[in-house]
């Protein structure tokens, strides 16, 4: 779907700006009753990515929210599907299609269960990891080639299922923290744009 042949490496895994444009997703389900839940946390975070470049989102025939501007210098356009969580892939790949953009040239932020509230990680490709937004995008986009921004929510306390967990409001002793996360999460997306993917791993992961 990009100009690049396919045999460029991927812009975000170390070719900084090799792109023509990335396209920035953030995961969650629409609404005021989820908006503060773990599971939301994609969206926060392109929020505040929406803030940095200086606009707002507006709906798009692709059932996405989308914001086309700049990060970090390059063209990027933020995307947040308008479905819920588990139908996230069909929004995702009709903006990539739309705007011509490789799913090597897809960055995506999630919450994770499996790292510890607040690490951030980062990675291209692998498993699902049992999130329903990430295998609707595999699925969606026929390929797992995308960057991850993995944001930890940690594993629910006790018996707790983990599919009402993530759909809780963060407790407060989380809360206090929370701003400054979404604001590194933010961070490292931009650093993969800035300086690519192995190199924002070396710094987020240290």
């Amino acid at each position: 779907m990009s100009d690049r042949s396919p045999s460029d490496p991927p812009a975000t895994g170390g070719t900084p700006g090799a792109a023509s444009k990335f396209l920035l997703v953030g995961l969650g389900n629409p609404g005021p009753r989820y908006s503060a839940t773990r599971h939301n946390v994609g969206f926060m975070v392109l929020d505040l990515l929406s803030a940095r470049v200086g606009g707002a989102f507006k709906t798009h025939k692709s059932r996405c929210d989308v914001l086309e501007g700049r990060l970090a210098g390059v063209p990027v356009v933020l995307a947040k599907p308008r479905s819920y969580m588990n139908e996230s892939g069909g929004p995702v790949n009709a903006a990539a299609q739309f705007y011509k953009i490789a799913t090597t040239d897809i960055v995506v932020v999630h919450d994770e269960l499996d790292l510890p509230y607040g690490d951030i990680r980062l990675k291209r490709g692998g498993g699902e990891g049992g999130h329903n937004g990430l295998r609707s995008m595999s699925s969606a986009l026929g390929s797992k080639e995308y960057v991850r921004v993995r944001f930890g929510i940690g594993r629910p306390p006790g018996r707790q299922d983990p599919a009402d967990y993530v759909l809780r409001e963060f407790v407060a002793s989380e809360r206090k923290e929370l701003d400054y996360l979404v604001d590194r999460a933010a961070d490292a997306v931009e650093a993969v744009l800035n300086v690519g993917l192995v190199a924002a791993q070396n710094t987020y992961h240290a």
